[in-house]
C-alpha cells in the first residue's frame, strides 16, 4: 500500500495556524487531524471577539459542523487532543502571547500557515492595515524568533493587484513602502486619513486589495530571513468534496449573492456575463495551501516562492452560465424565508442596472417599509437594501473584469507529486459544475441559514405563493407606469394643441 509523502513529511510536525477560526482556517484543521494523522501540535491562534472569551471561542471551534466526520471516528478524543489553542491578537504587540504560550512557540514550530486578515472589503485604511499589514509583520516577527521553523506560508489574494491585466507567479513592488505606510497611520489623525485614502491606494478597488498589495511587499522584506512562500487563493467557495459537499459557514463574496438571489432581496446585478468566474472550492485551496507548505520545508531555503491558487481554465464557468445553473437549483431547492419571488437578472450596462435596482430593490423596500410602519411593526427593508446596494457596489468591480491569473507553477507542483498525494491532496476544481452548485445551495441552506432538506416542502409552496404575488406586483407596476407616462404623453399633446391654436391664431 502506498504512503503518502506529504502526510510522511508532516509526520510530528508543530503547526502554528492564524486565522483557523475563520474559512479556510477550519477546513485546514479538519484537513490535517483526518489526512495527516501523525502531526505532533495544531497551534491555533485565537482571540476574544464579539463579547465571546478564547475559551468559550475554543469550545464554539471544536462544536463546528466542520468536524463531524472526525467526531465519529472512534478514537475523536485523540484527534482532537492535537489541538492547542493558544490565546493571542495579532492586532496587538507580540500577539499579546503569555510567556508560557511564547516558549512554547519558540521552542516548538516547525510551519508556519499565516491565514488571518480582515476580509472587510469597505473597512477603514486604518483598520485594513492594523489588521493585514502589521499584523503580518508581527507574525513575521515572532516567527524569527522559532529555532525550528522550516516553512512560512502567508496566503494572500490573486487580486492584491488589480491594475494588471495578468498575475504571474512572483512578487510585485508595493505602489509605497509598507514600513512608511505603516509608520504614517501611527501618528496621522485618523480623519485626514480617510481624506488621504483614495490617494494612496489609487488603482487598487478597496483597502483590502490594497493592504494586501502591501503586505506581499513587506513579506519579501523578510525572505532573506525565513523560508516563506506566498499563496494566492482567488475566490474561494464552498467545499467540493471535504469535509462533505456544500460545506460553507459565511456570506462572503459569491455566497452571499447566492442566498441574496435565492430569498429575493438582489434582483439586479451588475456583471459581464461571458466574463469567466475563477472561482476555487475550500478544500481544494487548502490542499494547495498545505502542498505549497510541504515544498517549502522539504527543500533547501530559496527565494521566496509564489503560487497562485485558481481552478483550471478548462474548468472555469462564465458568469452567465453560473448564474443559470444556480437559478435552477434555487427554484428546485428554494429558501424558507424569503423576501420576495427569487428573479431578476445580471445587467452588463451599468445604466440598465441601476434602473433595475431603483424599481426592483428601493421602490419595493420602501413600500414593505411603510406597510411595516402602518401595521406598527419596525422597517427594515430600505436599511437591508442600503447595505446590499454598498456590497454590490464592492462586488461588481470583481464581476466586470476580466482576470487573467497565471497558476502554471502550482499546477506544475501539484502534478509532480505521487498518485497517492494527487488523491489525498487534491487541487482541482469540480468536474461537475451542475452536481456542485447543487451541492453549494443544499450547503448554504443547511450550514449558513440552518434549513435543513426537510424544509423543502415547505419552501416550494412558499415560492408558489411568491410567483403569484411577484406577477401581481409586475402587473400593478406596469399599470403604474403606463397611467405616468400616458398621463404624460396625453398633457404633452394637449400642450402642442394650444400651441398649435395660438399659432393659428397669430396668423390669422
Amino acid at each position: 500500500m502506498s504512503v503518502s509523502n506529504i502526510a510522511q513529511w508532516y509526520s510530528g510536525k508543530n503547526i502554528l495556524i492564524t486565522g483557523s477560526t475563520g474559512f479556510m482556517g477550519k477546513v485546514m484543521v479538519e484537513k490535517f487531524l483526518r489526512s495527516c494523522p501523525d502531526i505532533s501540535t495544531l497551534y491555533l491562534l485565537i482571540r476574544s471577539r464579539n463579547n465571546r472569551d478564547p475559551t468559550q471561542r475554543s469550545i464554539d471551534f471544536i462544536n463546528s459542523p466542520v468536524f463531524d466526520k472526525l467526531r465519529d471516528e472512534p478514537n475523536s478524543s485523540k484527534i482532537f487532543d492535537k489541538i492547542q489553542f493558544v490565546h493571542g491578537d495579532i492586532s496587538l504587540e507580540n500577539l499579546n502571547l503569555s510567556n508560557d504560550d511564547l516558549k512554547s512557540l519558540q521552542d516548538n514550530v516547525n510551519i508556519v500557515f499565516h491565514m488571518a486578515a480582515n476580509v472587510r472589503f469597505d473597512q477603514q485604511l486604518k483598520n485594513a492595515l492594523m489588521m493585514n499589514t502589521l499584523g503580518t509583520k508581527r507574525v513575521l516577527d515572532l516567527s524569527c524568533t522559532f529555532t525550528k521553523l522550516e516553512a512560512f506560508i502567508h496566503v494572500s489574494t490573486t487580486y492584491c493587484h488589480c491594475d494588471l491585466t495578468e498575475l504571474e507567479e512572483k512578487t510585485y513592488p508595493a505602489p509605497h513602502d509598507p514600513s512608511k505606510i505603516l509608520e504614517i497611520s501611527e501618528w496621522i489623525d485618523d480623519k485626514l486619513l480617510v481624506l488621504l485614502t483614495p490617494h494612496l491606494i489609487k488603482n487598487s478597488p478597496n483597502t483590502y486589495a490594497y493592504t494586501k498589495c502591501l503586505t506581499e511587499h513587506l513579506v519579501k522584506q523578510y525572505s532573506d530571513k525565513l523560508p516563506i512562500a506566498i499563496a494566492r487563493p482567488s475566490s474561494v467557495t464552498a467545499a467540493w468534496k471535504e469535509p462533505f459537499p456544500g460545506w460553507v459557514d459565511n456570506l462572503n463574496g459569491p455566497t452571499g449573492i447566492l442566498i441574496g438571489a435565492g430569498k429575493g432581496v438582489i434582483r439586479s446585478m451588475h456583471c459581464k456575463a461571458d466574463f469567466q468566474a475563477d472561482i476555487i472550492p475550500v478544500d481544494s485551496t487548502v490542499n494547495n495551501i498545505i502542498i505549497v507548505g510541504y515544498h517549502t520545508g522539504s527543500r533547501p531555503k530559496t527565494d521566496i516562492q509564489v503560487f497562485n491558487v485558481t481552478c483550471e481554465k478548462d474548468k472555469r464557468l462564465t458568469w452567465g452560465e453560473a448564474l443559470e445553473i444556480g437559478r435552477k437549483h434555487v427554484y428546485e431547492n428554494p429558501f424558507s424565508l424569503c423576501l420576495w419571488y427569487p428573479g431578476g437578472s445580471i445587467k452588463s450596462n451599468y445604466i440598465v442596472h441601476m434602473l433595475a435596482a431603483f424599481f426592483f430593490h428601493l421602490i419595493p423596500a420602501y413600500v414593505v417599509d411603510f406597510l411595516m410602519i402602518l401595521t406598527r411593526n419596525k422597517p427594515f427593508l430600505v436599511k437591508v437594501q442600503k447595505r446590499i446596494k454598498k456590497g454590490l457596489d464592492v462586488l461588481q468591480y470583481y464581476t466586470t473584469r476580466p482576470w487573467n491569473f497565471r497558476n502554471e507553477k502550482m499546477m506544475a507542483l501539484s502534478n509532480s507529486l505521487s498518485k497517492k498525494d494527487q488523491e489525498i491532496f487534491y487541487t482541482t476544481g469540480p468536474h461537475d459544475p451542475d452536481l456542485y452548485l447543487l451541492n453549494y445551495i443544499l450547503g448554504a441552506r443547511k450550514y449558513c441559514l440552518h434549513e435543513e432538506p426537510e424544509t423543502i416542502p415547505y419552501a416550494k409552496k412558499i415560492l408558489k405563493r411568491l410567483y403569484y404575488l411577484d406577477i401581481l406586483k409586475n402587473i400593478v407596476l406596469g399599470c403604474l407606469l403606463l397611467w405616468f407616462f400616458g398621463g404624460c404623453i396625453i398633457s404633452l399633446l394637449y400642450k402642442f394643441q394650444s400651441f398649435s391654436e395660438f399659432v393659428d391664431i397669430f396668423h390669422m
